[in-house]
């Protein structure tokens, strides 16, 4: 909806509704790990890079460009040789940022939990 009027927001669950384009940024694979990398303050690339581990250059700067977009966060470009370049959350990415990083210490709390179920899952069901 580049440059057009703000769609009309409605039920997450219609295909059209643009919720779901901005639960995708945030809360997909790669989104997630860089919000909550920022929640301790600006970063550099290479800073995100080195703490969000198996993350490509490319889907980094794929990922970053999105959100900056979305507004959640925040790049800022320092006049140097070569330029300084860093990544902080905005108020918005803050304000979303917050019950992400609760659910991810809920999930944190029960993955030993998840893990149980799915090797008891995997013990009954025959294998393919």
């Amino acid at each position: 909806m580049r440059g057009g009027a703000i769609p009309k927001l409605g039920d997450v669950f219609d295909r059209d509704c643009p919720v779901r384009t901005v639960l995708g940024h945030v809360a997909g694979r790669w989104g997630v790990l860089v919000l909550a990398a920022l929640d301790g303050g600006p970063l550099r690339f290479f800073e995100l890079h080195a703490r969000i581990g198996g993350i490509s250059d490319k889907m980094l700067s794929q990922t970053l460009r999105t959100l900056v977009r979305d507004g959640l966060v925040l790049r800022t470009v320092e006049p140097a040789s070569p330029p300084k370049v860093s990544y902080a959350l905005t108020l918005i990415g803050e304000d979303l940022n917050a019950p992400l990083l609760r659910l991810l210490d809920r999930i944190r709390e029960r993955t030993a939990d998840v893990l149980a179920a799915q090797q008891l899952h995997d013990r009954r069901s025959p294998t393919s």
